[in-house]
C-alpha cells in the first residue's frame, strides 16, 4: 500500500501528463494565449485537488482516466482563478509557485485572456463523453462547476475578498470568504466522485461535511503559512494579509487558536468520512495534511 505522499506525487503526475495532453498546442496566430495557459497549467503545484477527486471517484469505483479529466477541469478552473487574482487590479502579485505571475511573463491582457480560456476549456472537458457516458452526469458535473465557481461560489468570495476592509472583522464574515473562495472548489472535488458514480444522499452529504471543514483547515493553514513561512518556502510573496491589514483567522483568533482550530477541523473532517471505513483512508491523510504542510 503506497503512503499518502506517495499516493499524492503519483497522481500529480498524471495529472501533469494529462495536462500536457490534454491542452491544446499552440499555433497559429492565436498562440500566444495557448503559451500563457500551458505556462500556467505547468507550474509545479501539490495538484491536492485533483487527488481528492482520484480519491473520491475511487469511492465508488470510477475508471482512473474518467476521474483525471475532471481533475484536470478543475485545475484549470482553480489556474484561471490564480491568474486573475494575481493581475494589478486583484492582489497584484509578481510570483506564483515560485515563478513569475501570468501577467509578469506575458502581459495583463493575455493573462486576462488565458483565465478566460482556461475557465471554458475546463467546461468543454466536463462536457465531453469521454469525461462520462451519461449525459445526465455531465449535465451534473457541468452545474455544480458552474456553483462552484460562480457569484455563490469562489468569484463571489474574491469579492468579498476585495471588499473585506468595508465588512465586519469577524469570524461569520471570514468563514463565509474561505468557505466560497477556497471551500467550493474543495466541495467540488470531493463530490464529483459520487457524481459520477450516482451514489445516494449520504454519501453526498457526507463527502460536502468532509470538504467543507477541510477547505476551512487548508485556509486557516494558508493563513498561519503566510505569517510563519517564507516567499522562498511558499513560492509567493509572505505576510500579504498582514502588510495589507486584512482580517484573517490569525488576526482575530490569534496564532495559537488558529492552529488549534485547524487541527480541530481536520479531526472533524476525518469523522464525516466513518461510513467509508478503511477505503477513505487517503482522504483521511489529506486532511491531517493540509495543516501539516509548509507551502
Amino acid at each position: 500500500m503506497p503512503t499518502f505522499e506517495e499516493s499524492l506525487k503519483r497522481t500529480a503526475g498524471e495529472i501533469n501528463n494529462r495536462i500536457s495532453e490534454l491542452l491544446p498546442q499552440p499555433d497559429g496566430p492565436e498562440a500566444r494565449v495557448i503559451e500563457a495557459m500551458r505556462y500556467a497549467m505547468e507550474a509545479p503545484g501539490k495538484r491536492l485537488r485533483p487527488f481528492l477527486i482520484v480519491q473520491s471517484g475511487r469511492l465508488f469505483g470510477i475508471e482512473t482516466e474518467k476521474m483525471n479529466r475532471v481533475a484536470v477541469a478543475l485545475e484549470c478552473v482553480h489556474t484561471f482563478s490564480l491568474i486573475h487574482d494575481d493581475l494589478p487590479c486583484m492582489d497584484d502579485d509578481d510570483l506564483r509557485r515560485g515563478r513569475p505571475t501570468v501577467h509578469k511573463a506575458f502581459d495583463e491582457a493575455t493573462a486576462v485572456l488565458a483565465g478566460d480560456a482556461l475557465l471554458a476549456f475546463a467546461f468543454e472537458l466536463l462536457g465531453s463523453e469521454r469525461t462520462h457516458q451519461d449525459p445526465f452526469v455531465r449535465c451534473e458535473l457541468v452545474t455544480h462547476m458552474s456553483k462552484a465557481v460562480g457569484a455563490h461560489g469562489m468569484i463571489g468570495g474574491q469579492m468579498i475578498d476585495l471588499s473585506i476592509q468595508t465588512l465586519p472583522q469577524d469570524i461569520p464574515t471570514i468563514t463565509r470568504l474561505q468557505r466560497l473562495k477556497t471551500g467550493a472548489l474543495f466541495a467540488f472535488a470531493c463530490e464529483s466522485g459520487a457524481i459520477m458514480g450516482r451514489a445516494g444522499r449520504d454519501s453526498r452529504h457526507a463527502l460536502d461535511a468532509y470538504a467543507h471543514d477541510l477547505g476551512l483547515a487548508f485556509q486557516i493553514a494558508d493563513d498561519i503559512l503566510d505569517v510563519e513561512g517564507s516567499s522562498e518556502e511558499l513560492g509567493k510573496a509572505a505576510q500579504k494579509d498582514d502588510d495589507a491589514g486584512k482580517a484573517t483567522f490569525i488576526s482575530i483568533l490569534g496564532l495559537d487558536r488558529a492552529k488549534a482550530q485547524a487541527q480541530m477541523l481536520a479531526d472533524q473532517a476525518k469523522c464525516h468520512l466513518d461510513m467509508f471505513d478503511e477505503r477513505a483512508d487517503l482522504l483521511r491523510e489529506a486532511a491531517d495534511f493540509v495543516v501539516k504542510r509548509r507551502n
